[in-house]
This record gives C-alpha cells, sequence and structure tokens, in this order.
C-alpha cells in the first residue's frame, strides 16, 4: 500500500506542473500582448478567449491535489473544541467524504453543458477551439477531485499512518 501511495504522490506532481506551464504561457502571453498593444497598437486578437482557457486550465488541473492535501483555506473556529474531545481524525474524515460525495453534482452538471456545447459545435470566437474540451477537462479534474477526497477521508478515518509523509 505505501507503494501505491508513493506512486500517487509522484503522480500527483503532473498536475501542478501542468498548472505551472499554463500560468507561465499566460504571463508571457499577457506581456506580449501589452508590448504589442503599446508599441505596434496590434494586440493579440485571441488574449482574452486564452486567458480564459488557461485560467480554468490553472485552477481544475491543481484541484485534486489542493483538495486531496487539504492545501485550500480553511476557518479553524471549532478546532479548539474538536482537538479538546480528539474529534479532530473522524471530523477531517467526515468533511473529505462528504465534500467528495458532494462534488458529484457538479460534475454531472459539467458533463451535461460540455456535451451540449459539443452538439451544438460551439467553438471559441478567434481560434475556433472547441468549447466541450475544456468542460472535460473539468468534469474530470472535478470528478477526479471527488473520489481523491472520497478516499483521503476514507484513510483517514480508517487508516490514518497511510497519509503520513514518507521520509
Amino acid at each position: 500500500m505505501d507503494r501505491v501511495l508513493d506512486l500517487i504522490r509522484r503522480a500527483s506532481r503532473l498536475p501542478v506542473l501542468l498548472a505551472s506551464l499554463a500560468l507561465f504561457v499566460l504571463m508571457v502571453m499577457t506581456f506580449m500582448d501589452v508590448i504589442l498593444r503599446s508599441t505596434l497598437n496590434s494586440p493579440i486578437e485571441a488574449a482574452t478567449e486564452l486567458t480564459r482557457i488557461l485560467m480554468a486550465v490553472i485552477v481544475f488541473a491543481v484541484l485534486p491535489v489542493v483538495s486531496v492535501r487539504g492545501d485550500h483555506i480553511a476557518v479553524d473556529l471549532s478546532d479548539p473544541l474538536f482537538d479538546r474531545l480528539r474529534l479532530a481524525r473522524i471530523r477531517d474524515g467526515v468533511i473529505q467524504i462528504a465534500s467528495g460525495v458532494m462534488l458529484y453534482w457538479p460534475v454531472l452538471r459539467v458533463w451535461v453543458l460540455a456535451e451540449r456545447a459539443r452538439d451544438y459545435g460551439d467553438v471559441t470566437e478567434y481560434l475556433a477551439i472547441p468549447q466541450f474540451y475544456i468542460g472535460w477537462f473539468i468534469a474530470g479534474a472535478t470528478a477526479i477531485t471527488a473520489f481523491g477526497m472520497i478516499v483521503t477521508g476514507l484513510l483517514t478515518l480508517f487508516a490514518p499512518k497511510l497519509l503520513e509523509p514518507t521520509p
């Protein structure tokens, strides 16, 4: 089991690299757009649609990693109470499982919208990129997030030692 978890930890670097690459491309494109707009009065026409696509890639590529690791923003108003009652692990596991289950609805809705865009033949304005690809990516990343959160919640409840970082 440790081998599987180690492989998953290593594989979790790939979406982070994808998001980093998308952020770098976004940064270069924005820089070039500003330079071209200021010096030659010739902005990059597709900059707006590329920005939207790259922002979706950045956010949803790291969503599974951030959610499973628990790196998201959390309000800890009730932490002292749960720590005192020694229920923090149970709370964390139940919240992870509940959050993963609740992501089922957004996955279905985004998938339906992506399929509708595919059926209608919706494409982006300047580059004619089929919009359903981004919808599929968002639905897939959200589904992976849901699965990862449920598994992490179950491990938190029943095998917390497996979630400890290995040296």
